[in-house]
């Protein structure tokens, strides 16, 4: 079974804590991980990608200190070794213009506002990881108890 990570990100630990808590759902096939600052999410990246290990969805908030959500998604997503991960920005204090640019230069997948509903952001880490599992060529007989059945199906339609 191939190693597949999720990374959460959110300068605050109760954020964290709360989106780990309704993510939990994956954490007997995937592997969650957890960042408190980019940075720590850029270090972790590189650990992950030395050790040739898959990033799925990356789930980052946007107003952290030194450097913002849509900063660091635009920087995974201009870095050809993670071009297929999906992007969640989950924020609730993002401008327009944030938005925008999250859109356009951190080809984001999604986006969500705090406070977020928990079954939507199960379904929409669902869609994310079967997207990526099709995309990447891994074999999704292996997590299909996780993924979302109705996404699978279109995205391997001929």
């Amino acid at each position: 079974m191939e190693k597949i990570n999720i990374i959460c990100v959110d300068d605050e630990r109760e954020v964290l804590d709360s989106v780990m808590r309704d993510l939990d759902y994956f954490s007997d096939i995937f592997n969650i991980e957890e960042c408190q600052s980019a940075f720590e999410c850029l270090d972790l990246l590189e650990e992950l990608d030395a050790e040739q290990e898959y990033v799925a969805v990356i789930i980052s908030d946007h107003v952290m200190p030194e450097k913002s959500g849509v900063e660091l998604l635009t920087e995974i997503a201009s870095d050809s070794r993670f071009t297929g991960t999906k992007k969640l920005l989950l924020t609730g204090l993002a401008t327009q213009a944030d938005t925008i640019k999250a859109i356009n230069n951190a080809k984001l997948d999604h986006f969500l506002e705090k406070v977020w509903d928990p079954d939507e952001l199960l379904q929409t880490v669902k869609e994310l990881l079967t997207e990526y599992n099709v995309e990447q060529g891994i074999d999704y007989d292996e997590y299909m108890e996780k993924l979302d059945a109705p996404t699978l199906y279109r995205l391997i339609r001929p």
